[in-house]
């Protein structure tokens, strides 16, 4: 008979023919191991949006809804623009970008207008 060993930690594997691991702890380091790279870029674009929300918030601050600022100051809190959520196109043709519930449009001369969307709005 043929000794079979766990593809994690080498041990001696007792039980059904095709099992391939000794227990659950190399089982599951396995499996984090092998999606460790696609759990890393998902992590680290869920980490940008949430920084990006996060300054979209902090600009707009509780009471308003609307506020135009300089693209400039976006770059300088890190802002990335590359990853928003959705986008959403009006009647007149302009596009706007969503980071969840706050956005921006993107004027003339580096200005953009932030927004809030409003909770029961289909956007």
């Amino acid at each position: 008979m043929e000794k079979r060993v766990c593809i994690t930690c080498h041990k001696t594997i007792r039980g059904r023919s095709d099992k391939k691991f000794c227990d659950d702890y190399c089982r599951n380091s396995y499996n984090n191991q092998r999606k460790a790279s696609t759990n890393n870029l998902i992590r680290n674009i869920n980490n940008t949006l949430r920084r990006n929300r996060n300054i979209l918030e902090d600009l707009l601050q509780e009471r308003q809804d609307t506020i135009t600022v300089n693209r400039n100051l976006l770059v300088a809190k890190g802002y990335e623009f590359k990853f928003n959520t959705h986008s959403y196109t009006n009647k007149k043709g302009n596009v706007y970008y969503f980071c969840y519930d706050f956005g921006y449009l993107e004027l003339d001369d580096n200005w953009i207008l932030l927004v809030r969307r409003k909770e029961g709005k289909g956007r």
